[in-house]
């Protein structure tokens, strides 16, 4: 996983002009006034989908974890907390959706990351997380998850 500010996006090009172009993709677009919903950038190789929602509670919640995507996830507005762990021996408790792109697993985060306005975090197919999570009180934020195919 990495975690870091937009504004140091050009350090990541050097994983593949994917990359590059999700992150030019980022730092070029007006997220604050762009919709809800899903975006292409290249196809289904890479595409972007603006959400926005009110942070939870970490109670009930799983990790999860893809396949097909990694994540890369931008917050526009407000914060919240990510858990985090890495995909070693566990074993999901929803098995792998292959339509969807994902499995959940029921262990708990080990660490948790604050990712505030400005930040984002790439999460790799080894990297299990939890996002949404609200910081002390639910508030509503923006986030934009870009979806690379691997």
């Amino acid at each position: 996983m990495i975690l870091d500010k937009l504004a140091n996006a050009q350090r990541y090009y050097f994983l593949g002009p994917k990359f590059e172009k999700a992150f030019q993709y980022l730092t070029t677009t007006d997220f604050v006034t762009l919709a809800k919903g899903k975006y292409e950038i290249d196809g289904t190789d890479i595409f972007a989908i603006v959400n926005e929602y009110d942070t939870i509670d970490a109670a009930g919640e799983q990790m999860e974890s893809h396949k097909k995507y990694i994540d890369i996830q931008y917050m526009v507005t407000g914060e919240e907390l990510i858990g985090h762990d890495f995909l070693e021996q566990q074993m999901p408790s929803k098995a792998y959706d292959t339509e969807k792109d994902f499995m959940l697993f029921a262990e708990k985060p080990s660490f948790f990351t604050r990712l505030a306005a400005g930040s984002f975090a790439v999460f790799f197919p080894t990297d299990l997380h939890m996002p949404n999570l609200k910081v002390e009180a639910s508030i509503p934020v923006k986030k934009i998850v870009i979806k690379v195919s691997v």
